[in-house]
């Protein structure tokens, strides 16, 4: 399918070509270097380790999903839905989260969703099929397409940590809106999901310093 990020080199060329276009986007790599290629197989594991990242930092979320993959043999939908309450708890799955899982554990198991379909959908069709569960949102399927599907024109709006990012390499105030921000990524079109990438980039690293 068009619109993927295909290889490495691919990536750096895409990120040569923003850094051209966006003087502020080529300061974050002069400063740090090219952003990761953060990519995730296209599992259920995958979509449970999204799901634990809703809301909650990226440390605390892979802490719950390894205490998960230690406790069962290996991680598929049957053997999620083999669990209690208390033994999904014990893996540090808050009360919603581990309803959020059991429903994509039974959307598989049951046929609606259906992983290796999805890569052959456009990116709204995925967001339909995948919104119909309960929560997932739109956060949930920016990052599925972005790091699973490798869908190269996401922006994910609804990151905080990107939109604070745009925020402060641009210098615009914390009052400015969504569609504001939505006015700025569209410039970075076909490929706001490598700009996104940047900007985690940028995040991740000034946060450091």
């Amino acid at each position: 399918m068009s619109g993927q990020i295909t290889t490495l080199n691919h990536y750096h060329s895409i990120c040569d070509q923003l850094a051209k276009a966006d003087e502020d986007l080529g300061n974050i790599i002069i400063a740090y270097g090219y952003p990761p290629l953060w990519t995730r197989p296209n599992t259920f594991e995958s979509l449970v380790h999204i799901i634990l990242e809703q809301q909650v930092s990226l440390a605390s979320a892979l802490a719950a999903l390894n205490k998960l993959k230690e406790r069962l043999p290996e991680l598929t939908p049957a053997n999620i839905l083999s669990l209690t309450d208390e033994e999904l708890k014990a893996c540090y799955f808050s009360r919603q989260k581990i309803l959020y899982t059991r429903s994509l554990a039974e959307a598989l198991l049951n046929g609606q969703i259906d992983l290796e379909e999805l890569n052959q959908l456009d990116n709204e069709a995925v967001r339909d099929a995948l919104t119909k569960l309960k929560g997932v949102g739109n956060w949930t399927v920016d990052v599925y397409l972005m790091f699973v599907l490798g869908r190269a024109d996401i922006f994910p709006v609804g990151d905080l940590a990107a939109v604070n990012a745009l925020k402060r390499i641009k210098l615009l105030p914390l009052s400015t809106t969504k569609d504001e921000i939505l006015d700025i990524s569209v410039k970075w079109k076909p490929y706001r999901t490598v700009a996104s990438m940047m900007l985690w980039h940028y995040y991740l690293s000034h946060k450091v310093l």
